[in-house]
């Protein structure tokens, strides 16, 4: 049975005329342990920014640590003023705490009530109301499967429109509905929160009235990836290279002519180059057989970097999914969107073809680097071997 990994995801849209988001996502992954807290500060700008991010990491990182969640809210509630003119906590918030096996709990502070995903229909869980220190506080204990989804989200949400195309806003049956309509099998978390996200910036018309913030946990089966980088210095181990890099993984990657060329050899074939590209900034893509992907090297990553620096970015609102066929978009759709795990098998060879051009060893050494990075603040597992 494939193992199953929890992923997570989140976009923002901010109140219009602010540079700071009233809203915080915070996420720890400890062990077979996820921790996602999304805080909604009172009002706007810096105080509320402020708030909310005192909120999410004081939760996020006392209920990763394995402190009781009554102890937990009890800390928050008592750290936190009330606001004297509404009467209100200056910080709302939602808690996932949820294993690999889909075991765990959600607990809910005056934030929209969360929403349940399964097999691809929404509904809703089953609450139980506390009461810690005079403060309404809902339980839902989780037992998820695979791909199912929670959405938690800021009252920007269930407010979208007021004022502009809605009188009342989005009702929370609407926003279910919203979803039931754009929710694909297999979409990922930070798909699924973009395109909620931008469906409330659409109808407040691209000016928000209030910070709308969408986090998602989804259970799905592990996706490992392998990707090879350029060839070894030692020409004599290119077998052995080649070897371990085939060894395991669920899909094989390749990016580089010299790669190609080498692999192709090895598995006794020959790399079939295409001769047009949906970007022309990024070269045609090859295919190998046995292969899942073949690309051109350097500029394609370098592509894919770009495209990498939008996807993080939880206020780029653009689908989440690639529909071009280019190497970089391709590329993007397997380590951005289907990957849980990537392994980068680097070779430091120097390619003979990029004498005179601005290409180095070191350049493409810190295009990888960086996309590691980048993959592991997506949540993925990363390793890099360098040959």
């Amino acid at each position: 049975m494939t193992p199953l990994f929890l992923e997570y995801g989140y976009s923002s849209v901010n109140h219009v005329g602010e540079e700071l988001c009233g809203d915080k996502v915070e996420c720890i992954t400890e062990g077979d342990k996820i921790t996602l807290v999304l805080a909604d500060g009172l009002g706007s700008g810096v105080k509320a920014n402020i708030l909310a991010t005192l909120t999410s990491k004081i939760l996020c990182t006392m209920i990763s640590s394995g402190i009781d969640i009554d102890e937990c809210i009890e800390t928050v509630i008592q750290s936190l003023p009330v606001c004297k003119v509404r009467g209100v906590a200056y910080s709302t918030f939602s808690v996932i705490h949820v294993d690999k096996s889909g075991k765990g709990y959600l607990f809910e502070f005056d934030n929209p009530q969360a929403i349940y995903i399964h097999e691809g229909v929404c509904s809703d869980l089953e609450r139980t109301e506390l009461n810690i220190l005079g403060k309404k506080v809902y339980r839902s204990d989780l037992a998820l499967c695979e791909d199912d989804v929670i959405v938690t989200m800021s009252d920007g949400v269930i407010h979208a429109g007021v004022g502009a195309i809605l009188d009342f806003g989005w009702n929370r049956e609407e926003v279910k509905a919203q979803l039931d309509r754009v929710v694909k099998p297999g979409m990922s978390a930070r798909c699924i929160s973009c395109l909620l996200t931008a469906a409330c910036n659409d109808l407040c018309l691209d000016k928000p009235g209030d910070d709308t913030t969408v986090a998602a946990v989804r259970v799905r089966k592990e996706l490992r990836v392998n990707v090879m980088v350029g060839p070894p210095v030692d020409k004599s181990k290119d077998d052995f290279y080649i070897e371990r890099f085939l060894s395991d993984g669920d899909k094989k990657v390749v990016c580089g002519g010299t790669s190609s060329q080498i692999v192709a050899r090895y598995l006794n074939t020959d790399v079939k180059a295409e001769l047009t590209t949906d970007d022309r900034e990024v070269p045609p893509i090859g295919h190998i057989d046995g292969i899942d992907l073949t690309t051109e090297g350097v500029l394609t990553l370098r592509k894919l970097l770009v495209l990498s620096e939008k996807y993080l970015s939880p206020n780029d609102l653009s689908p989440k999914y690639y529909k071009s066929k280019d190497g970089a978009s391709l590329l993007a759709d397997t380590l951005f969107e289907k990957a849980t795990h990537v392994k980068f098998f680097v070779g430091q060879s120097i390619n003979s073809a990029h004498q005179g051009l601005p290409i180095d060893i070191t350049m493409k050494l810190k295009i990888v680097e960086t996309l590691a990075a980048n993959l592991r603040k997506m949540g993925k597992v990363v390793e890099l071997f360098y040959d």
